[in-house]
């Protein structure tokens, strides 16, 4: 990955120049998660920018979707970016469609895949085993369609941050708000151009969850990954970029 850049509260990567694209990564991803994006887009005309949310960092009473929604707004300003186009996974996507209706004037396109603000299946409430490495790992694997996916790397960054007290409240806490957060009543005002890009295997934000999606959303196209757990553009890079970049063309982004 590109080297972090640090300015004030922020760190982020960023590369290519062109139309903006800010990646937003879920509660147990990386900015590494996107690395297939990251090298594909750049050289077709995209400045691919993905800031590392505060998911560890706020207050604890005030770890939540709206919070790090708001953090965005801030990091958008410090970038002096409009028009951006928003690109969230799980966590993630829920973060880019709270933004988008909030601030739909700085927003010209989403894209969702196995986003939360409908529903989600998350790893349980307590996570009762989080000593076991076994089952972290299992928990791990079972986000992916194909197991080796989760990668030990992976795992290890999963099993330390449910061990870490700090990190384990606020990960219950961003759990937590994004059930309570359902955004099923706010989606059908929004009119921003949005993609779905789904798994079709994902058992973490099921199929049926991108279809509502579809279904409340006005401007929305569904695409399927077969094959495919809950982070298509890590199991399948290649066909996560070539349907996200169709869908860019044929909407002249």
């Amino acid at each position: 990955m590109n080297n972090i850049i640090q300015e004030e509260e922020f760190r982020y990567v960023e590369s290519g120049e062109g139309q903006p694209i800010i990646i937003l990564h879920g509660l147990m991803g990386g900015l590494s998660n996107f690395k297939g994006v990251m090298d594909y887009f750049p050289s077709k005309g995209y400045r691919i920018i993905i800031p590392e949310l505060p998911v560890y960092t706020l207050p604890v009473l005030n770890t939540s979707v709206k919070s790090l929604s708001e953090f965005l707004f801030k990091f958008i300003n410090h970038m002096g970016l409009n028009d951006v186009i928003l690109l969230g996974n799980s966590l993630g996507g829920h973060v880019g469609l709270l933004f988008t209706k909030n601030h739909s004037e700085l927003v010209k396109g989403l894209i969702l895949t196995g986003s939360s603000g409908l529903y989600e299946n998350n790893m349980g409430d307590g996570y009762p085993k989080r000593g076991d490495y076994d089952y972290i790992k299992a928990k791990s694997e079972a986000v992916f369609y194909n197991p080796k996916v989760a990668t030990k790397e992976i795992i290890d960054e999963v099993f330390e941050s449910v061990n870490d007290r700090n990190k384990l409240v606020r990960t219950l806490a961003l759990a937590k708000s994004a059930i309570r957060h359902n955004m099923a009543k706010e989606l059908p005002k929004m009119n921003t151009p949005t993609a779905i890009i789904w798994g079709k295997q994902d058992s973490v934000t099921p199929p049926n969850v991108a279809e509502e999606f579809e279904s409340l959303l006005p401007d929305a196209d569904l695409y399927w990954i077969d094959k495919c757990g809950h982070a298509p553009m890590m199991e399948h890079p290649e066909q996560f970029n070539s349907i996200l970049e169709e869908w860019l063309v044929s909407r002249k982004f």
